[in-house]
């Protein structure tokens, strides 16, 4: 059975863990090779050496141009071009109105909104036609969440480019599309659930609350956010464009 992805070269920024490690693994399985980043080193170094010979590690932040033009220069320097680009890296800090900090909301429009956008601007040069591109949206862009506002703000703002960059590639049969996972049991989740349930117990309460409010009654798994976006990259969404994939255990849809 031939493989979904054989042949060709991905670029997914945040790939040293969760969702963007589970998708670089899947794509690697159908047979791409993945250029990950990550902002830390160690962690970097730790995910290219489990994911093996298919993976590059380029280390540095999106939100820094300059290191997406590394990551960029990384690819060409191997000879390859890019066939699928999954601008995946975001961070998330919470803080209800009135207690957003300036630097807060800097953080998250250099990550979330700039690097996305410079992401995806910088691999033009290298993107094969007919390519595929995969943003990293939320289910936070269409339901509301208290304490995360920027962060929903800027994941709708994700979805809406997935639109309007799909019309103006339509030309170079470039293919865009986000993806939005509902409360995916990442390390992050940790890090909201103390945000949002401070004291003990934070991350049971947080996970009781999730299981209260998704129909499916869980987290979802990186994995299954993998799975929706291996359906991007390949050929078995090819008349699919401008749209949004819902992985969300039904939050949103029901």
């Amino acid at each position: 059975m031939a493989l979904l992805l054989e042949g060709r070269t991905a670029v997914i920024t945040g790939g040293s863990t969760g969702i963007g490690f589970a998708t670089a693994k899947r794509f690697i399985d159908e047979g791409a090779h993945v250029f990950i980043t990550g902002r830390r080193q160690a962690e970097l170094e730790t995910a290219v050496k489990e994911l093996g010979d298919n993976a590059t590690g380029v280390q540095g932040d999106v939100s820094d141009p300059e290191d997406v033009d590394r990551l960029y220069a990384a690819v060409a320097a191997s000879g390859r071009r890019v066939d699928v680009v999954f601008a995946n890296a975001a961070i998330l800090e919470a803080a209800p109105l009135g207690e957003i900090t300036e630097e807060q909301l800097d953080d998250q429009l250099g990550v979330d909104f700039k690097g996305v956008v410079f992401t995806v601007q910088k691999a033009l040069p290298l993107l094969n036609d007919g390519g595929s591109i995969i943003l990293n949206a939320s289910t936070t862009a269409a339901r509301a969440a208290d304490g995360i506002s920027v962060y929903g703000g800027i994941k709708a703002a994700i979805r809406s480019f997935a639109r309007t960059w799909a019309s103006e590639l339509r030309d170079r049969k470039i293919r865009v599309n986000s993806v939005s996972p509902g409360a995916t049991d990442t390390p992050g989740i940790a890090v909201l659930a103390s945000m949002l349930f401070p004291g003990p117990n934070a991350e049971e309460q947080f996970e009781n609350y999730q299981r209260s409010i998704v129909p499916m009654g869980r987290y979802g798994t990186p994995e299954e956010v993998a799975n929706a976006a291996l359906f991007l990259a390949s050929d078995l969404s090819s008349f699919t464009t401008g749209a949004d994939i819902p992985v969300d255990g039904g939050i949103n849809q029901i």
